[in-house]
């Protein structure tokens, strides 16, 4: 329990973050499985357009600092290895 008015403030701004970058891992991941599904289906070419929306999506994850640069580089790489084995 906040004892201070700022602690109050820092609980507020902290539920208000903690929303926003919930939403924006769940949107990350919807553009994932939609590349995932394309894969799974054998169509490479809506495969590399799923991948083309998500690329940009998940590197906008890293620059708001909800994931790790290595993090999507590891997951770009393996899903650009798998469209290209199609």
């Amino acid at each position: 329990m906040a004892n201070h008015k700022s602690a109050e403030k820092r609980i507020r701004q902290t539920e208000r973050r903690t929303e926003v970058n919930r939403n924006r891992i769940s949107r990350i991941r919807s553009f994932v499985k939609k590349v995932e599904g394309a894969i799974e289906s054998g169509d490479k070419s809506a495969a590399a357009e799923a991948f083309k929306s998500a690329q940009p999506e998940m590197m906008r994850g890293v620059s708001k600092g909800v994931l790790h640069l290595n993090t999507v580089s590891r997951k770009l790489s393996r899903l650009s290895a798998r469209i290209k084995a199609l």
